[in-house]
């Protein structure tokens, strides 16, 4: 089953870069890093979550990653599906910290249990079918609005969203022009997909 073995962020400062993600998130090696001076601006057209057990944690993330130099999007909040908030980090990548639990059970902890990437699509059920074609296997799928693939090993789960919608969950607006600093790196070679989310061979990936 094709998955994804890194996602690999563009940012001006990779050392300045690495030590917010250390001390926000506790992220070392599952995100990837590599300077880049590539023109962006707007929304990047993507996010990246963590989805953790209890709103407990989710507001320890959120105040490290704050106290680390990430801006408010989104205050940490109980909604209908849960508890969660959304930070934007210095380089400018959107996160979202969230849980299905409303009541904490123990605790705040640093344990993520899943890591996300969710990519904003013009059209879902085409990027849909165009995944499915590259060895992707669906594990959820909501009509033209979200799809979510299995992830197997991988340590990344990759999610579809439409572009507005994923724009207005985490508190931006949807425009934004130039490149989407990100790269995605698979055991399926490398390929572009249809909103310009490129993807590489994992073994081509930066380590650091």
């Amino acid at each position: 089953m094709t998955s994804i073995e890194s996602v690999t962020l563009d940012v001006a400062d990779p050392a300045a870069a690495s030590r917010f993600y250390t001390a926000a998130f506790g992220l070392d090696t599952q995100i990837r890093l590599r300077a880049s001076e590539a023109p962006t601006t707007g929304f990047r057209g993507f996010t990246l979550a963590l989805t953790v057990s209890q709103p407990a944690t989710v507001n320890g993330f959120i105040g490290a990653a704050l106290d680390a130099g990430a801006t408010t999007l989104k205050p940490a909040a109980k909604s209908l599906w849960g508890y969660g908030g959304v930070v934007q980090a210095p380089d400018g990548t959107i996160w979202k910290v969230a849980t299905s639990a409303k009541k904490d059970t123990g605790p705040a902890t640093r344990q993520i249990d899943e890591l996300v990437l969710l990519l904003g699509v013009a059209d879902v059920a085409a990027s849909k079918r165009f995944y499915v074609e590259r060895g992707l296997a669906v594990a959820r799928s909501f009509g033209r609005m979200y799809v979510e693939f299995a992830a197997g090993s991988s340590p990344v789960k990759l999610a579809l969203y439409r572009r507005r919608a994923l724009a207005k969950d985490v508190g931006v607006a949807p425009e934004g022009t130039g490149s989407h600093r990100l790269m995605i790196g698979g055991d399926v070679g490398a390929f572009t997909d249809p909103d310009g989310f490129a993807w590489e061979a994992a073994s081509l990936a930066p380590t650091s």
